[in-house]
């Protein structure tokens, strides 16, 4: 299903919206670091608003829910929540209400990597502990949905269609993860069902952060319209770059364990388009395989061309991202170039 066909992702009204180095407890920049000038302090806003978001009167909780807060992260969804305001205002600084809705998708992106590492089994996450290994399974699911909950009550304090745009792509990361789970050790998944599953786990947060940003700043529709077109492509850029480097990079880089998805019978754009060449590969697939023969196959698929085919299909997506922005009305130039930078630095990052 298209992003854009789902309601709210890109059928809200603009008019009835309501008038340095990665470190624990730090945002790191994106890999192409946005420079714009108010954008290191309004992230310093975004990470105080955070840690308020997640304050609760249980001390158990609230250690819970601040974990991976504290552990630092690219924040690139608040950045493009911010920088998508910045384009479309005069303004020197982030109003308040763009930076609650970075905070906003930012706790629903959080919320999400906790029941993601329910559903992988992960031991680590952002080079530290996962919330499931530190504490419980049941503990992560209870504490991703107390995230996602008060990602909720801080989207309709920006009005009913800024709620209804995050409840739609929650949704669609729903809808994404599921069709993913639906393909495990699928030797035969295409590269369409692919796409379909990144659009939804992924570019979906990545084009209702650039949405919400045009939603604050009061952007006629058509504006809207091309934010939401530029972070989806960037969100598919994204998300096509993170699985090769699941393969090419190492768990220090990666900062949680590298070859995850080979291991959970997760093939990525690299994988299908290795398995189409190489019927070696084929014999080992389509089932699990053990930590033992994980750099055997890691070898394999990423010798024969795959990994520069998907690359392709990432800059294909990073042409378009940049094109919405071109063809947009009433987007500051400035802006939009620092934004096309990040692009860039996203399809070459190495982490």
């Amino acid at each position: 299903m298209p992003l854009y066909s789902v309601p709210g992702l890109e059928n809200v009204p603009g008019a009835a919206y309501r008038w340095d180095m990665p470190g624990p407890g730090r945002p790191s920049r994106p890999s192409a670091a946005v420079e714009l000038a108010p954008l290191r302090d309004d992230l310093g806003r975004v990470e105080r608003a955070l840690r308020e978001a997640v304050r609760t009167p249980d001390p158990f909780l609230a250690d819970v829910a601040a974990h991976l807060i504290a552990a630092g992260g690219k924040r690139i969804r608040p950045t493009l929540a911010l920088c998508a305001s910045y384009a479309c205002t005069t303004a020197d600084t982030a109003s308040a209400d763009a930076v609650t809705g970075a905070v906003a998708v930012e706790l629903v992106h959080l919320g999400s990597l906790y029941h993601d590492d329910v559903i992988d089994e992960a031991e680590t996450r952002r080079g530290v502990p996962s919330v499931n290994a530190r504490w419980s399974n049941i503990v992560a699911i209870l504490a991703g949905d107390f995230l996602l909950a008060r990602a909720s009550s801080l989207a309709a304090s920006l009005g009913a269609d800024v709620a209804g745009l995050l409840a739609a792509t929650i949704g669609e990361l729903c809808r994404g993860q599921v069709l993913e789970l639906q393909h495990l050790f699928d030797a035969e998944r295409s590269e369409d069902g692919y796409e379909s599953t990144i659009e939804g786990k992924t570019a979906a947060l990545f084009a209702t952060s650039c949405r919400i940003g045009g939603m604050v700043a009061g952007v006629p529709d058509p504006t809207l319209d091309a934010l939401t077109r530029f972070g989806r492509h960037l969100g598919m850029c994204f998300q096509i770059v993170d699985d090769v480097l699941d393969l090419t990079a190492d768990e220090e880089s990666l900062g949680k364990p590298a070859g995850q998805d080979l291991l959970e019978g997760v093939y990525t754009l690299p994988v299908i388009y290795a398995l189409r060449d190489s019927p070696e590969l084929r014999e080992m697939l389509g089932r699990p395989i053990d930590s033992e023969h994980l750099g055997e196959v890691r070898a394999i698929a990423t010798s024969n061309g795959a990994v520069d085919a998907s690359l392709g299909v990432a800059r294909d997506h990073a042409v378009k991202a940049r094109d919405a922005l071109e063809g947009a009305d009433g987007l500051d130039a400035g802006v939009c170039s620092e934004l096309s930078r990040l692009v860039e630095g996203l399809v070459t990052r190495e982490s």
